[in-house]
């Protein structure tokens, strides 16, 4: 059928308004962004952010068709964003709910050269964003529903994360295999200040993939020992810290709570894979592997791809995509995280979230060239290095 679809990308969406600062010499924004001061600015930028933009598109550009489910308001801001996904494929915003109650939500970043980004972010309609935003009918046509970025969304985070888990639990009724991805809240924040893991508890036994950032579920569920890890950092970067102990216990927490398939992004040190045993991985809904013998128990570490990095703008997203496409196509977990840190690495070499992610076929392709990874050494006892898939191999396997 010319309509049909693999894939939903639900949750948080919202429009980045991006003032052009390029023309501004380097090092003179204290002295120009000063009150009352007129600051001449280029052409502004407006494109889609947030994961059902990034993961969703991604999914659909790598050969996934997919369809999209938000909620934005009945404003200006509103109409652009559905302009912009428009302009990818009509088809793909069928889910969107409009709110007339909310506005839509934005981002205004603002980026002079030589100098790190300032976000001015408005949640918007993402915060009343509920199950019943979740067309049901739509669900069943697909095999997978993937979900991001909770933590700033107000309802999926408040009274213990009930809403989140009823999203999952009607969801998982429909047969889809579920995924999962988060962002980091701030510590200050009303959602930092959650209590995350009574949250997951309740979510993740309706969750077959689980796809946070190390930082996000450490904080999540360790708050002192990421608190240590960021003291410990000369630069607060706590990823060159990580060890294969500390993923280990982590994606056996995570296991323990529901989950059936975790990854747990890395940055620029790859992707860790952490899977349940056969028949955990088999109930996993009509994306299950097609060989779940061949997923079961698995405890793997792919490095990244080389590349000359442009930006990192929705990197973790672009991941994902690249994951979850390679679940779907069939291919073994060796496959699929090296498809995954393949499309985070095409996806670095543009400025953007989806100029840089190349077609399904282009980037096998570049793969089986032997694009040459970035050096990940490992010491700890039970890993090996595997030769023929190019990736970690943990005692977990």
């Amino acid at each position: 059928m010319a309509d049909s679809f693999l894939a939903v990308a639900a949750g948080h969406i919202c429009l980045d308004v991006i003032p052009g600062l390029d023309h501004l010499a380097e090092g003179t924004f204290s002295e120009l962004f000063q009150p009352g001061r007129l600051v001449q600015s280029g052409p502004v930028l407006f494109s889609t952010g947030g994961p059902v933009s990034n993961t969703g598109l991604a999914l659909n550009r790598l050969g996934i068709p997919t369809r999209l489910i938000a909620k934005i308001g009945a404003d200006p801001f509103g109409n652009i964003v559905r302009m912009l996904v428009d302009r990818f494929d009509p088809a793909l915003s069928g889910g969107l709910v409009t709110d007339p109650d909310s506005v839509t939500s934005y981002s205004v970043i603002i980026s002079p050269p030589g100098q790190d980004r300032i976000f001015l972010h408005c949640p918007g309609a993402n915060d009343a964003f509920c199950a019943a935003d979740v067309d049901l009918d739509l669900v069943a046509q697909a095999k997978l529903f993937h979900f991001g970025y909770p933590p700033i969304m107000r309802r999926m985070y408040q009274s213990g994360g009930e809403e989140l888990a009823e999203v999952f639990r009607r969801v998982r009724s429909t047969g889809a295999t579920t995924s999962l991805d988060m962002a980091y809240p701030d510590p200050t924040s009303e959602s930092g200040r959650a209590d995350w893991a009574v949250i997951l508890r309740a979510a993740l036994p309706y969750i077959d993939i689980f796809l946070p950032s190390f930082e996000e579920i450490l904080f999540m569920l360790h708050r002192d020992t990421a608190q240590r890890l960021i003291e410990e950092s000369p630069d607060g970067n706590i990823l060159p810290l990580v060890t294969s102990e500390l993923l280990s216990e982590l994606s056996s927490e995570l296991i323990d709570m529901g989950v059936k398939i975790v990854g747990i992004k890395l940055g620029d040190r790859g992707l860790y894979l952490r899977t349940a045993g056969v028949e955990a991985v088999r109930s996993t809904g009509r994306a299950a592997p097609q060989d779940p013998s061949a997923w079961a128990n698995q405890e793997l570490w792919s490095p990244c791809f080389q590349v000359n990095v442009a930006g990192t703008t929705g990197s973790g997203d672009a991941t994902i995509a690249g994951f979850l496409s390679a679940l779907l196509r069939g291919f073994t977990p060796q496959q699929a995280v090296k498809a995954a840190v393949a499309v985070g690495a095409c996806n670095v070499e543009a400025a953007d979230a989806l100029s840089g992610i190349c077609s399904w076929e282009e980037t096998m392709r570049r793969i089986q060239s032997g694009w040459p990874h970035r050096p990940l050494a490992l010491s700890a006892a039970g890993w090996r290095w595997n030769d023929v898939d190019q990736l970690w191999q943990g005692p977990g396997t």
